[in-house]
C-alpha cells in the first residue's frame, strides 16, 4: 500500500490492514450528534470522518468531541511520526459533511451542548455511564464482526441531566 492510500488511526497513527476491524466516526455539528460506523473504504476517504483502530480509541475521540464540540483531534500525532497523518492523500478542504446514509451505523451519540458544558464542569464523573455504554456497544460490534455476524445498532444517549 503506498502512502497516498494509507489509512491511519486518528489517535495512534497505526496503519490499517484489510483484515483489521476498525471504526469510523462522523459528526453532525448542526445537530450535535456523533455517529460510530462500520468501516468502509469509501467513507474513510472523506474529510471529517475519523478512523479509529479500537474501541478505546473511539472512546478517546468521543471524549474529545464531548469536551471540545469538535471531532478534529489535533493531538492525534504520535512521537514517531512527523507531520500530519495521511489518510487517502486527502487535503483539508472546506468542511462539509459526508453522505453516510448508506453506512452501517453501530451507534449514535447526541448531546445538548450547553448542558454538556455544565456537566463537564460540575460533575464530569456522571458521563462514565455514557462512555461505559459506548465501550460495551463497540466491543459487541467487534465481537460480532469477528464472528461474521451483523451487529444491531446501539443508541448511545447523552442528554446531560439538568444541574
Amino acid at each position: 500500500m503506498d502512502e497516498t492510500t494509507m489509512n491511519v488511526c486518528a489517535i495512534c497513527g497505526e496503519e490499517r490492514s484489510a483484515s483489521d476491524i476498525w471504526f469510523l466516526i462522523a459528526e453532525n455539528r448542526g445537530e450535535d450528534k456523533l455517529q460510530v460506523l462500520q468501516w468502509t473504504d469509501r467513507l474513510a476517504a472523506h474529510n471529517g470522518i475519523q478512523p479509529a483502530c479500537s474501541p478505546a480509541h473511539v472512546q478517546e475521540l468521543v471524549v474529545h468531541w464531548m469536551t471540545t464540540g469538535s471531532l478534529d483531534y489535533p493531538f492525534a500525532r504520535t512521537s514517531f511520526r512527523a507531520g500530519p497523518a495521511r489518510r487517502y492523500g486527502r487535503k483539508r478542504a472546506a468542511k462539509r459533511e459526508a453522505d453516510i446514509s448508506a453506512a452501517q451505523q453501530i451507534g449514535e451519540l447526541a448531546v445538548h451542548r450547553e448542558s454538556m458544558e455544565r456537566v463537564l464542569v460540575e460533575s464530569p464523573q456522571s458521563l462514565k455511564a455514557i462512555l461505559d455504554a459506548l465501550l460495551e456497544g463497540l466491543r459487541h460490534a467487534t465481537a460480532g464482526a469477528e464472528k461474521g455476524t451483523q451487529s444491531k445498532d446501539v443508541a448511545f444517549c447523552a442528554l446531560a441531566p439538568e444541574v
